[in-house]
């Protein structure tokens, strides 16, 4: 296939719209289900990016959650133990594969912003993803093969609409690559510079303990953040992105709200959410966004009487600041990996206040010395690894 048509581009008057290879060779890729739109494919190709670079970096299977570009969510394919099960709603599944396991944890870290994602796998897609992707929302998926089970289960979704791609894993883009921006053409060399332990080893802190577990985590971040729209900051743990903000001019808003999507991953795992009683009738979405609720500063959205009962079996008591900040207070060990150099020790002070121990950035501010004083502050390890990673 060296064309595919599409039924519009970013937006439905922007017509016409398709994607094809410039040098009229064959695309790398094979719809074998739905029509995927502009927007699906540009979410794959940055998706399926992130996995296989990360694949490659850890030697782990890897799924990620893309939405607008960036991703959501982003991890390995490690084990998940009893209440990450809970918190990503798959404990009633029974055993995972590691690449199901790669997927719930990647579209659990933000649930509310992976509402209609569209997901990437590193390795093939089996019955156990499937199982997950079947109940969820989700647009579409990329992934290098998928056995016969679950391509099967994925025709069924969205009524024979779910799009499924594969790709092949052999491809490889050129060195150059261009886009066009108001009729006029911009050039630049490809983004290939391989992201490894060796941009971990300036370490510019007092403290320079720096364990595997940490180094793994730094590497998500920053692969992650290789494939998200800057300005952006990535808060990871446990072998996934936990926390994620793109888009935002300010590097210190990046800073809060990937701050604030972590601390909202954390609570998640509190008694006080984990035992929420729920009605059985409460539908995935309608949970999610309850939760979301529950967490912030309009509680009684879903708390107040006349309200809660759409929801709960009782009343739930509030989850209140101090006991939040209590609970978000057992968090360490979280990694935090930014695109570009902090220019000022206040994103310091914030990550700390998110269990933020270790650190990857360029480097290359000023104000250096301020931010490594910050960091000493906090016991934290800091990288310099002299990489920016801006992407738009």
């Amino acid at each position: 296939m060296k064309e595919l048509e599409l039924k519009y581009g970013c937006n439905p008057n922007q017509k016409p719209s398709r994607i094809y290879m410039q040098d009229g060779s064959d695309l790398p890729i094979e719809v074998l289900n739905g029509r995927p739109g502009y927007i699906n494919l540009l979410d794959a190709f940055n998706a399926w990016q992130l996995v296989s670079e990360l694949r490659t970096a850890t030697g782990l299977p890897a799924a990620a959650s893309f939405k607008h570009v960036s991703p959501a969510g982003a991890a390995l394919g490690l084990e998940l133990d009893e209440i990450e099960r809970r918190i990503y709603q798959v404990d009633d599944l029974g055993p995972l594969s590691p690449q199901a396991s790669a997927y719930a944890r990647a579209r659990g870290a933000d649930r509310m912003s992976s509402f209609g994602d569209f997901v990437a796998l590193s390795d093939t897609c089996d019955e156990d993803t499937a199982r997950i992707l079947k109940r969820e929302v989700s647009d579409g998926i990329i992934a290098p093969d998928y056995s016969p089970e679950a391509l099967e289960i994925l025709k069924e979704k969205k009524k024979g609409g779910y799009a499924v791609i594969r790709i092949d894993r052999s491809y490889q883009p050129a060195k150059e690559e261009t886009k066009t921006v108001f009729g006029i053409t911009f050039a630049q060399g490809r983004n290939d510079l391989a992201i490894n332990d060796e941009l971990l080893a300036n370490i510019v802190t007092k403290n320079r303990t720096l364990p595997d577990e940490a180094k793994l985590d730094l590497l998500i971040s920053l692969i992650t953040l290789k494939y998200t729209q800057s300005n952006s900051v990535c808060y990871a743990k446990g072998g996934q992105a936990v926390g994620i903000g793109a888009g935002q001019q300010s590097r210190i808003h990046c800073t809060r709200l990937a701050g604030d999507k972590a601390d909202r991953w954390f609570l998640r795992q509190a008694p006080q959410v984990l035992d929420l009683p729920f009605r059985a009738d409460v539908r995935r979405p309608d949970r999610d966004n309850a939760i979301d609720l529950y967490l912030g500063e309009d509680a009684d959205d879903v708390l107040a009487d006349g309200k809660w009962q759409a929801l709960f079996t009782t009343r739930p008591d509030p989850f209140t600041p101090a006991e939040k900040r209590a609970w978000l207070d057992k968090n360490s060990d979280v990694a935090l990996g930014s695109d570009a150099f902090f220019p000022f020790g206040d994103n310091i002070e914030r990550a700390a206040r998110s269990g933020v121990r270790f650190v990857a950035e360029p480097g290359g501010s000023v104000r250096d010395d301020h931010v490594i004083a910050s960091a000493d502050a906090h016991d934290m390890v800091m990288c310099f690894t002299g990489l920016r990673l801006f992407h738009h």
